[in-house]
C-alpha cells in the first residue's frame, strides 16, 4: 500500500518537472525567435509644411465698409481687398485744403505787391508834399532876401526856414511811402508767405497719404488665408485686416537631434513623404539649420555617462513647386536620408 503511494508521488513529480522543462524550452525558443525576427523600430523624423504669410494693414483708422476678397480666394498683387472709411480724416483733409487756400492767397498777395489804388494814392501824397516843399522854399528865399535888406526880423526868416525843412522832410517821407507801394512786400515777407503755403501743402499731402489707405491693395500674389475684422467694425492705425499666404514661398521644417545633422548638411537634397497628398514623395533642399536652444527630451543621456543631445531646426524648400502643399501638412523625412 505504501509502495503504491510512493509510486504515485514520483510519477506526479516527474510530470511537473517535465512541464517546467517544456516551458523553459518554449521561452528560450521565443527569445531566440524574437532576437532573430524582431527588428528595431525605424526612426521617424516628422515635420510640417509652412509658407510665408503677409499681413495687410494700413494707416487709416476708420470703419470697415466692404471686403472685396474672401478667405481662400486667390489674389494678384495690386488687387483691391478692403474699403475703410473715416469721416474724421475727411474733415481733416477739408481743413488742410482750406488752410492751403488761405496760404496761397497770402502768397499771391505778397508776390503781386500793393494794389494800383494804393500806389496812386501814395503818388498823390508825394506830389502834394513836393508842392508844399516848393512853396516853403520860395517863402524862405523871400524872407532871407528881406532879412538881408533889413525889412524883416531874423525870427521871421528862421520861421520860414523851419517850415521849409519840415516840408522837405515830409516830401522825402511821402517819396519813401510811394517807393514801398511800388516795390510791394519785402523779400523776407515773400519768403515767409511761400513757406506758409509750402507748410499748408505739406499738411494736405500728409492727410492724403493717410487717405490712400482707405482702399487697401494686395501687396503680393497669393491666397487670402485669414480675415480678422468684420464689415462695420472699427479698426485702428496698423490693425491687421487680413493675411495673404504666398504660394511661391513654401518650405518644410523638421526638429532633429544633433547627431542626425551629419546626414543633413546645408544644401543637401533629401526625399520627404507627404501623407496628406497620398503619401507623395518629393525632393526638398536644405537651406537653414539653427540650434533651437533646447534639449531633445527623447534622448537625455547623461544617466548613461554620455552627453545631452540638443535639438536643431532644419528647413528645406521643395525643389519643384508643389501647388497642393499647404501649411500645416505633415511631412515625413524618409529614413534612407539618415544613413
Amino acid at each position: 500500500m505504501v509502495t503504491n503511494v510512493n509510486n504515485g508521488k514520483e510519477k506526479k513529480n516527474r510530470t511537473i518537472f517535465t512541464g517546467l522543462i517544456i516551458v523553459i524550452v518554449v521561452m528560450v525558443c521565443l527569445c531566440i525567435a524574437g532576437l532573430l525576427l524582431i527588428k528595431p523600430a525605424e526612426e521617424t523624423v516628422q515635420g510640417q509644411a509652412e509658407a510665408t504669410s503677409v499681413r495687410v494693414s494700413g494707416k487709416l483708422p476708420g470703419r470697415v465698409v466692404a471686403f472685396y476678397a474672401e478667405e481662400g480666394q486667390k489674389v494678384k498683387k495690386g488687387d483691391t481687398l478692403v474699403y475703410i472709411h473715416s469721416s474724421s480724416v475727411d474733415a481733416k483733409l477739408y481743413q488742410a485744403q482750406a488752410m492751403e487756400s488761405v496760404a496761397a492767397s497770402q502768397n499771391r498777395k505778397a508776390e503781386a505787391g500793393a494794389r494800383i489804388q494804393v500806389i496812386n494814392s501814395a503818388y498823390e501824397l508825394w506830389q502834394q508834399a513836393l508842392a508844399a516843399e516848393s512853396i516853403a522854399k520860395k517863402t524862405y528865399e523871400r524872407m532871407d532876401n528881406l532879412f538881408k535888406q533889413g525889412v524883416v526880423s531874423e525870427q521871421k526868416r528862421d520861421e520860414a526856414y523851419a517850415l521849409y525843412t519840415a516840408s522837405a522832410a515830409q516830401a522825402r517821407a511821402a517819396k519813401s511811402q510811394y517807393d514801398m507801394a511800388v516795390e510791394g512786400a519785402q523779400s523776407e515777407d515773400k519768403d515767409a508767405a511761400r513757406a506758409m503755403q509750402d507748410a499748408a501743402r505739406g499738411s494736405v499731402m500728409e492727410v492724403e497719404s493717410v487717405l490712400e489707405d482707405q482702399y487697401l491693395l494686395a501687396p503680393c500674389d497669393g491666397e487670402v488665408s485669414d480675415i480678422y475684422p468684420h464689415e462695420g467694425e472699427l479698426v485702428g492705425t496698423g490693425t491687421p485686416i487680413m493675411s495673404i499666404m504666398r504660394g511661391d514661398d513654401k518650405w518644410v521644417t523638421f526638429n532633429v537631434r544633433e547627431e542626425l545633422l551629419v546626414s543633413l548638411p546645408m544644401g543637401k537634397e533629401v526625399d520627404v513623404m507627404i501623407p496628406a497628398l497620398g503619401k507623395k514623395v518629393v525632393k526638398v533642399k536644405i537651406y537653414y539649420i539653427k540650434d533651437m536652444g533646447s534639449y531633445a527630451v527623447w534622448n537625455a543621456t547623461k544617466a548613461t555617462g554620455q552627453y545631452d543631445s540638443k535639438t536643431f531646426q532644419v528647413k528645406a524648400r521643395p525643389v519643384e513647386d508643389i501647388e497642393e502643399l499647404r501649411p500645416g501638412m505633415s511631412v515625413i523625412l524618409l529614413e534612407e536620408n539618415l544613413k
